[in-house]
């Protein structure tokens, strides 16, 4: 059931990924960056307030917090698990390790993001 769950939320939240760069596109121009910030952003924030209110102040059941937390908002942006998970590195007292996470998250992003751009282009 969770499966389940997760692939409804994630349909969902892609389709909302989707509107919320149309919506930058046709705001701020073709060429923007602004849709990507903006979903990254409030997908940070709507991961890291619905996790504190469902974990401190409901009870709510595994599958509504999957459905939500890794389906919808994971499905807008994967971004904002990496934020949640580096906040709670730091919450948990390992510093080095969210340190690490980020910049092994932002160096290797890139890199393999540079690397697939040429193996594409070399095709």
């Amino acid at each position: 059931m969770i499966w389940l769950a997760v692939a409804l939320g994630g349909a969902a939240g892609s389709v909302l990924r989707y509107g919320a760069g149309r919506l930058a596109i046709n705001y701020f121009g073709p060429t923007t960056v602004m849709a990507t910030f903006a979903v990254n952003v409030s997908g940070s924030f709507a991961l890291g307030l619905f996790y504190a209110l469902a974990a401190e102040r409901t009870s709510l059941p595994v599958e509504i917090r999957a459905l939500i937390g890794i389906g919808l908002i994971g499905g807008y942006t994967t971004f904002s698990t990496f934020s949640f998970e580096t906040i709670r590195l730091l919450e948990s007292g390992e510093p080095t390790r969210a340190a690490a996470s980020v910049l092994g998250n932002l160096l290797l992003g890139l890199a393999a993001a540079y690397l697939g751009m040429q193996m594409a282009r070399l095709a």
